[in-house]
């Protein structure tokens, strides 16, 4: 009857989808011998990316007995861990068939420090599962959703022994099985992710916006939906930052952040304008918003003004006749360019538009006489050529 149930429990994983497998390139098999009253640590080897559940099998052995057959072997017959239908049931009835008369205690842990104070004290309280009961042979399943012994972060588990002999030695065999879940080696884990987010809230645009967290898991999701984060941790800085660029216009634009960054990158050319690194301004604006598409009427206009003050006066005209086809209202554009057509020389098209608009505001405060003179100012304050200063002067007063 007995075999008969595992026979079923075989038929019945077998015509389940798949999704996952057990890795047996990553098995643990060791053997103990241990000391009468004496305590062991054993480490597992470290499980693959994507363990969701591990099978572990503990026998106690006589002299002269040997297994049936290994762990690995038998869960090979078990396609999926989850649920008693399954994996479970399966992996529970296909176990070990001997077992000596020799007895232990054990205890799991998931952390390097307790498990080592186990070995000095016995304390088995700090353990994530222990087994105060002598036992001569146990197999059970840990499961990630059920179990403090697994993390979605863990690489490794440690088995604390302890022999209940009191004379003899013994002889222990500890195998252990890792499932690897498919969707979960792909999908990066919370601490995996926290990881990334602090990488990434250091980088290029990320840095700069004052709420970034929804930028940057928007950025996480395109990674992890192209990278492993195992693969992704072993790019070279300089990688990261490539790959991160990559995404950062896109997750702007999806976290409609777009304009936020873009009045940070406007007062940050500002203010080197103040500090007279008008070069790094250019460079700025230019790699930062215009080239990118996002540009606004007002950032030609101040494009445009600072190739005027570094008297490339044929690219500000060239940008300023951009900003008066974006809109040709904006007076602030049409009166740089009156100052450009008056570097140029150009002083009818520079009188045609003073005269236009000298009788109006450019702001709601300031007028196009009270603008042109500070202009003019501080274009002579810049070493600026002043040949025709007067004649714009005596056209606006």
């Amino acid at each position: 009857m007995k075999i008969i149930k595992i026979a079923f429990l075989f038929l019945t994983s077998v015509s389940f989808a798949q999704d996952g497998y057990w890795d047996n390139q990553r098995v643990t098999n060791k053997e103990i011998k241990l000391s009468a009253g004496e305590r062991v640590l054993i480490k597992s080897e470290d499980f693959p990316d994507g363990t969701t559940e591990f099978v572990y099998r503990i026998t106690l052995l006589d002299e002269n007995q040997k297994m049936v057959s290994d762990l690995s072997s038998l869960l090979k017959a078990i396609p999926d861990p989850t649920g008693i239908a399954q994996g479970t049931g399966g992996a529970i009835s296909l176990t070990s068939k001997i077992s000596g008369d020799d007895k232990c205690t054990y205890a799991i842990f998931s952390d390097n420090n307790k498990a080592t104070d186990f070995t000095k004290t016995g304390n088995i309280k700090r353990s994530c599962l222990y087994q105060n009961n002598p036992i001569n042979k146990e197999v059970k399943v840990i499961s990630l959703n059920e179990s403090t012994c697994l993390a979605d972060d863990s690489k490794t588990i440690w088995f604390g022994f302890e022999s209940k002999n009191w004379i003899l030695g013994q002889k222990i065999i500890l195998e252990i099985v890792p499932w690897v879940d498919t969707k979960a080696s792909r999908i990066w884990s919370q601490t995996n992710k926290k990881t990334a987010l602090n990488f990434i809230k250091t980088t290029g645009i990320a840095s700069k916006l004052p709420n970034s967290d929804a930028f940057c898991f928007n950025i996480i999701e395109k990674l992890q939906n192209e990278y492993r984060f195992s693969v992704f941790q072993k790019l070279s800085k300089t990688e990261k930052l490539s790959l991160i660029n990559k995404f950062e216009d896109k997750a702007l634009i999806e976290t409609n952040t777009v304009e936020v960054y873009n009045k940070i990158i406007r007062q940050e050319a500002k203010t080197l304008s103040k500090q007279g690194k008008y070069d790094d301004a250019i460079t700025l604006l230019n790699h930062k918003i215009i080239n990118k598409g996002k540009s606004s009427v007002l950032d030609y206009n101040t494009l445009g003004e600072l190739y005027i003050y570094t008297k490339q006066f044929e690219k500000a005209l060239k940008t300023l006749n951009i900003a008066e086809n974006l809109d040709s209202s904006e007076l602030l554009v049409q009166l740089n360019l009156a100052h450009t057509y008056m570097f140029l020389d150009k002083m009818s098209e520079s009188r045609e538009i003073h005269n236009k608009y000298k009788e109006q505001n450019v702001s709601t405060n300031q007028t196009w006489k009270n603008k042109t003179i500070n202009d003019l100012d501080k274009f002579q304050k810049a070493n600026l050529p002043n040949d025709n200063f007067k004649k714009i002067l005596r056209l606006v007063d």
